[in-house]
C-alpha cells in the first residue's frame, strides 16, 4: 500500500474531524432536548443497557456504557433516585446489586427515542437512502480497519 499524498492525507483528516463534529453536535443536541426531562444522553445509554440486559451488575453496565465503574455507579444512583430503575440482589451472589427498569424508566426511553428520531431526521435531511447506504458501508469499513 502506497503512502497517501498530501491531498489524500488532508481529505482523511477533514473526514475524521467531520465525523467527530457530527458526533459531538448530535450529542449536545440530544442533551439539550433531554434537559427538560431531567436526564442526559449518558443516563439514557445506561437505561438502554439495563433494558438490553436486565439484572446486569454495575461492573457489567460500566463496560456496556463504556464508562468507568465510578461513573456507572453515579448514573445508577441517579436513575434509582429518579425512579427509572429498581435494584436488587443477584440470585447467585448477594454481594452484587442488579438493576431493572421501572415503568417510568420505560416511559423515559420512549421519550428519548422520539427525540433521537427527530435529531436523526434532521441529520439525514435531503440525503438519499442510497447515499446513506454508501456512507454506512464506508464507515463500517473504517471501523473494521481500526477495530
Amino acid at each position: 500500500m502506497s503512502r497517501p499524498t498530501r491531498d489524500e492525507f488532508e481529505t482523511r483528516r477533514r473526514l475524521t474531524k467531520l465525523m467527530k463534529r457530527i458526533l459531538m453536535h448530535s450529542r449536545a443536541l440530544m442533551d439539550d432536548r433531554l434537559r427538560p426531562h431531567a436526564t442526559t444522553t449518558a443516563q439514557i445509554r445506561l437505561l438502554l443497557a439495563i433494558r438490553t440486559a436486565p439484572g446486569s451488575s454495575g461492573a457489567q453496565l460500566a463496560r456496556q456504557c463504556e464508562v468507568t465503574p465510578q461513573t456507572a455507579q453515579t448514573l445508577i444512583q441517579r436513575a434509582e433516585q429518579a425512579g427509572w430503575i429498581v435494584r436488587g440482589k443477584d440470585r447467585e451472589n448477594e454481594r452484587i446489586l442488579t438493576a431493572s427498569l421501572t415503568p417510568a424508566g420505560e416511559k423515559l426511553l420512549k421519550t428519548a427515542d422520539r427525540i433521537l428520531r427527530g435529531i436523526e431526521t434532521r441529520l439525514w435531511k435531503n440525503i438519499a437512502p442510497r447515499e446513506m447506504g454508501r456512507v454506512a458501508a464506508v464507515l463500517e469499513s473504517c471501523l473494521r480497519n481500526i477495530g
